[in-house]
């Protein structure tokens, strides 16, 4: 049995909400790069030039890609062989959420109601998301989630007569419809099977995949390919502007399901859609 104290939780915690506010993934940064230089009209090849410019500056001033650091959301892989000790697990990724926003000067965007809408003042509480795994070592990941992107997401319960098609036409349409709200171009999650809560997750999850990897099955896979073929046809494009490039990439996570059912959400992230991780 391996001991961990919160304390190094909520340090690791604090140090990747600043981390994956103020650094893009590589993977994505590289795709956004790349897909720039496959436009070939003015405007959005310079949308795409200026949204470069913006990481870059991001990394030289060392301040947010973004001005919407988003709400914390935090998936945290248990070894069974952890025990934790020092205190609660929970208080201390908040705790790690709390100073990471305030010491990294991160905009606070939770109401602690959602009726009432009072400002926490410290972006908590996050959305933690927990599971346990063999070994003795603990993987955080911290994804910001923006509400530009997130208000786009949808969720719909097809009947088990549902076909590929009919699920394809989905996700291409809830990339119609969020048009240039999500800041464009997006990454779209798409979680297929499970529950009603469980195919959000996947969506979720779905998100923080590196964008240069398909889908280990090549039903999805091609799926992926074909979607993301689809979503860019409709010549959104950067911003909202028009151009090639409306999505960045599409990711599909699947699960068994009930034989009476068959969920399908997409969560529509922005062109930063952030995340960082760390193993301990």
């Amino acid at each position: 049995m391996r001991e961990i104290d919160v304390s190094v939780i909520e340090q690791a915690v604090r140090d990747l909400c600043i981390k994956a506010n103020k650094h893009l993934p590589a993977d994505l940064e590289e795709k956004i790069s790349v897909c720039a230089e496959c436009e070939n009209a003015d405007l959005p090849k310079s949308i795409m030039n200026s949204l470069e410019e913006n990481i870059k500056a991001a990394k030289e001033l060392d301040i947010p890609i973004c001005q919407d650091t988003g709400m914390a959301v935090i998936f945290v892989e248990i070894g069974q062989d952890v025990h934790f000790i020092g205190g609660s697990f929970e208080k201390a990724i908040n705790s790690g959420v709390a100073r990471g926003y305030t010491e990294g000067y991160l905009r606070c965007s939770v109401v602690k109601d959602p009726l009432r809408r009072v400002n926490t003042g410290d972006n908590t509480p996050a959305v933690i998301h927990t599971s346990i795994v063999d070994g003795d070592s603990v993987k955080i990941t911290v994804a910001p989630k923006g509400f530009g992107s997130e208000n786009m997401s949808c969720l719909k319960m097809f009947t088990p007569s549902a076909t590929r098609e009919d699920i394809i036409d989905f996700v291409v349409c809830a990339a119609k419809q969020a048009g240039s709200n999500p800041c464009p171009p997006m990454v779209l999650g798409v979680g297929i099977g499970g529950t009603f809560e469980q195919c959000a997750l996947l969506a979720k999850t779905a998100l923080c995949r590196n964008v240069s990897e398909a889908n280990k099955d090549e039903f999805y896979s091609a799926m992926e390919s074909e979607i993301l073929e689809k979503v860019n046809a409709l010549d959104i494009g950067p911003q909202g502007f028009g151009g090639k490039t409306t999505a960045l990439n599409v990711a599909i996570e699947a699960k068994p399901t009930h034989i009476a059912g068959l969920p399908v959400a997409v969560n529509v992230g922005c062109h930063v859609t952030r995340h960082a991780s760390i193993v301990l």
